[in-house]
């Protein structure tokens, strides 16, 4: 049997774009991405902090020190800039695995510049 565990996430960072007219998905800045151990295409769920919205998309790659969150298409009406949001990602572990995976928790100031890298919720 395998369980849908966290796998990473990006703690409250801060909307700074919202491009309607775009095909879809999230901006995250490089550095962010490498970080957090996401990958290009992948499938994230966003939570907004600000007004409750749950959303899934996936991850495009934004210029590194750019520090962009920009949601992009559809997603473009689930947020405003400045709002709070996490950005989470899950896998698929076997019982065996989750007794010693730690997931990937990356914090992040009011402008989305990495404080700390963390290996537990």
């Amino acid at each position: 049997m395998t369980l849908e565990m966290l796998y990473s996430k990006i703690h409250r960072a801060t909307v700074s774009d919202a491009n309607l007219n775009y095909v879809g998905s999230i901006t995250i800045d490089k550095e962010l991405i490498e970080a957090s151990h996401l990958k290009v295409g992948q499938k994230v769920e966003v939570v907004n902090i600000n007004n409750g919205e749950r959303f899934t998309t996936y991850v495009i790659e934004g210029k590194a020190g750019q520090k962009d969150i920009c949601l992009n298409g559809a997603a473009a009406r689930k947020a405003h800039i400045g709002d709070k949001v996490i950005i989470m990602a899950y896998a698929h572990l076997s019982e065996e695995e989750i007794e010693t995976f730690k997931p990937t928790v990356v914090l992040v100031d009011e402008k989305n510049a990495l404080v700390e890298v963390r290996d537990y919720i």
